[in-house]
């Protein structure tokens, strides 16, 4: 048997994934980091410390909060964010977005209106033909996230734009 005979070619979403999954894991710097040398980091604590993103979510005003949202869960939609979603990968994690997809931190909302409910649907159902960026998001960026959970990311969306 030679070349692919009886197998079907990938769907297009394991494709989006492994590309999504590469933007996370390529790119970056090219500095050091595993290479057993010292980085600018390691010899000047100071400048690690810039490096860390800066928690925009201090001193929160409940009240900039749609209603049913609580503090609580935008801290979580930051963690899922930044972890498990791995919205970060075409976000960034400052979410000043990248290539692959548009800023979160400014007042400009590209494929929706950036109301809450909005911003939910848009990651339950994702953006399969984006208005920008060459990036298309799988719904709920091809994550097992539960409603609680995209309720929570898009709550930390909303925020960002607000702050």
């Amino acid at each position: 048997m030679t070349g692919n005979k009886g197998h079907a070619p990938l769907p297009q979403a394991i494709l989006a994934a492994t590309l999504f999954t590469a933007a996370a894991c390529g790119g970056g710097d090219s500095g050091s980091a595993g290479s057993g040398e010292a980085s600018d980091t390691d010899a000047n604590p100071a400048s690690a410390a810039a490096t860390e993103p800066v928690d925009l979510l201090a001193g929160l005003d409940p009240a900039l909060l749609p209603e049913g949202v609580t503090v609580a869960m935008v801290e979580q939609g930051r963690d899922l964010f930044n972890g498990g979603g791995i919205c970060y990968t075409c976000h960034t994690v400052e979410a000043t977005g990248g290539p692959l997809a548009p800023d979160l931190t400014d007042d400009t909302w590209i494929n929706v209106d950036g109301e809450y409910q909005s911003i939910i649907e848009l990651v339950k159902t994702g953006v399969s033909q984006p208005i920008e960026h060459p990036g298309a998001m799988l719904p709920r960026a091809g994550m097992p996230l539960t409603d609680e959970q995209v309720e929570a990311v898009s709550a930390y969306a909303y925020i960002l734009s607000r702050l």
